[in-house]
């Protein structure tokens, strides 16, 4: 029900959206788009270009498609032992061992095997259970390929079926056109060219498989392959200087007006984009779930575990808007690759958790155009994009509880430490003892308690009691606030006595960034690298989009 937090954490989900971390949950909470499967084929090439990962330790159990010899249409994409080439399908681009490899995940994240995989966590809450009592003990532990293959007939059953699946879509994973939906002809313009020539000077850089060859500067050296791995940041910034450049935009202007410019262009360059430069919300660049010794350890490669720091962001105290800055994690953190811009007409609202435009219902291609129009129209012009209602100086909105609601946890769930905020409640015969805070006023942004670790990911035994100490003053304070607050407090009131607790929960936060529809400003007037569309250059690049 609405009073109950879970009930407002999961309507932070907006349609189109799953936070699939949500089980074998990271803390942070991260409802992402879910993804549509295009072009598997020319995603491949692109991997076999730019998606060079090295494997190490656990990684180098991921079967590969050289394993198949059904599949030796795929056979180029590793080279033994422990280099593969990565096509990218998570939008972090964690899922980087191959392919097939990201692939057999899949089931384990969906309950394959899970007598074995919830040995590593506790569902929701995140830490490690101790074995006999469930109880959360410690930090995460890597599920091991090498320990499925011996402990699950399902796992060894998985990896000799997924080859098929990958080959289905290979065959099957076509672009849907608007040309060719029912009526959809005629919601198309008749005149491309300019939209054509702003994809390319603009667009095509970050959506386009398809590049003009680049020079030997560029791809040369470390950065053959993509330059994945420590020395990741110098490649892009290379790559990403020479995009600019007159040169390149002319070149890449005559391809995109190329006859055969969308065939096999899988319309993304799958790099790595660090969001320092895309400035969109970094909870899903924060997600740890494949960092070195987290659950995922063995599905993520040794390049990307050695990714370095993209360095700070700026993020917003949600109650009074006050900007701050934020360092970004290395290890993997910090970075996006673009989503492929395929059927881009059918897969409105945008931005990597749905937040920008409105979701129009109707299965037709009239609803479908309705959520395309009002989404790519905020992504062009930011200035209308929805403003927070509590803080309308925030570039953008948080979302926040629609009323007075608790967070319930059961007393079985709670670290040692925590327990006694509990206390002698659980010797009580009625009920099941649990820790309740509440309660949470209407308005809270949700992610300042879905985002709140109960355990910290350190490892160090001292670190860890530190931050349960730490926890355990924030969450007492916070609790006896909110009982004080009077039966009949108005809103405005309660936020503020929750508001006392918000530096403190921020600074515990595994996500403190709670803007969701900010960012990609690239094309518009708050993009600083480069000067703004004029309107009818943005006009023209809308009607050349809904072809692709």
């Amino acid at each position: 029900q609405p009073d109950d937090f879970l009930y407002q954490l999961l309507h932070t989900q907006l349609p189109g959206t799953l936070d699939t971390s949500l089980v074998s949950s990271d803390n942070i909470n991260n409802p992402r788009t879910m993804n549509a499967i295009y072009e598997l084929g020319a995603r491949l090439q692109q991997g076999s270009r730019f998606g060079r990962e090295t494997l190490a330790g656990g990684g180098l159990n991921n079967k590969q498609f050289d394993d198949f010899p059904a599949t030796q249409v795929l056979s180029n994409l590793f080279t033994p032992p422990s280099t593969v080439y990565a096509p990218h399908v998570l939008k972090d681009g964690s899922d980087s061992v191959g392919a097939l490899g990201a692939l057999n995940r899949v089931y384990l994240n969906i309950g394959l095997a899970n007598e074995e995989w919830t040995r590593h966590f506790t569902p929701l809450i995140g830490a490690t259970p101790d074995i006999g009592t469930r109880r959360p003990r410690g930090p995460i532990t890597p599920v091991e390929i090498s320990v499925l293959r011996n402990v699950s007939a399902f796992w060894n059953a998985n990896e000799q079926q997924t080859p098929a699946v990958a080959a289905f879509f290979l065959a099957s994973a076509k672009a849907d056109h608007l040309a060719d939906a029912p009526g959809g002809a005629d919601y198309l313009s008749a005149s491309l060219e300019r939209g054509m020539e702003v994809f390319g000077a603009t667009c095509a850089r970050c959506h386009s498989s398809k590049v003009p060859e680049l020079p030997e500067s560029v791809i040369g050296g470390a950065c053959e392959g993509g330059g994945n791995g420590s020395g990741y940041l110098d490649c892009w910034k290379k790559y990403w200087d020479h995009t600019k450049t007159d040169e390149f935009k002319t070149a890449m202007v005559e391809m995109v007006k190329a006859p055969d410019f969308l065939e096999g262009n899988f319309l993304s360059s799958e790099r790595r984009v660090p969001v320092t430069l895309l400035k969109t919300n970094a909870c899903s660049p924060l997600a740890t779930n494949a960092i070195e010794g987290n659950i995922w350890d063995n599905f993520s490669s040794q390049s990307y575990k050695d990714l370095p720091s993209v360095g700070s962001i700026t993020i917003y105290n949600p109650v009074d808007g006050t900007p701050m800055e934020y360092e970004m994690p290395a290890g993997g953190r910090g970075y996006t690759r673009p989503p492929s811009l395929i059927s881009l007409w059918s897969t409105a609202p945008f931005l990597l958790n749905n937040s920008l435009g409105t979701f129009d219902y109707r299965p037709s291609v009239e609803g479908r155009l309705a959520s395309f129009n009002d989404s790519i129209g905020k992504l062009l012009w930011p200035e209308r994009r929805v403003k927070d209602s509590l803080v309308p100086s925030l570039p953008g909105y948080v979302q926040r509880t629609t009323e007075a609601s608790f967070l319930r946890v059961a007393y079985g769930y709670l670290p040692t430490p925590l327990r006694v905020l509990v206390g002698w409640r659980r010797y009580l015969p009625w009920g099941a003892p649990e820790l309740e805070i509440g309660p949470i006023p209407a308005g809270t942004p949700v992610g300042l308690l879905a985002s709140l670790p109960l355990i910290s990911e350190d490892r160090s035994l001292t670190a860890r009691a530190a931050y349960q100490v730490r926890l355990l003053e924030v969450l007492g304070k916070l609790v006896a606030d909110l009982k004080s607050i009077p039966a009949d407090a108005t809103d405005e009131q309660a936020r503020a006595m929750f508001g006392n607790a918000v530096p403190d929960l921020m600074a515990l936060s595994k996500c403190p960034d709670f803007v969701v529809n900010r960012g990609h400003y690239f094309g518009t007037g708050s993009f600083t690298d480069e000067p703004g569309l004029s309107d009818d250059d943005k006009l023209a690049l809308i009607e050349y989009l809904k072809t692709l």
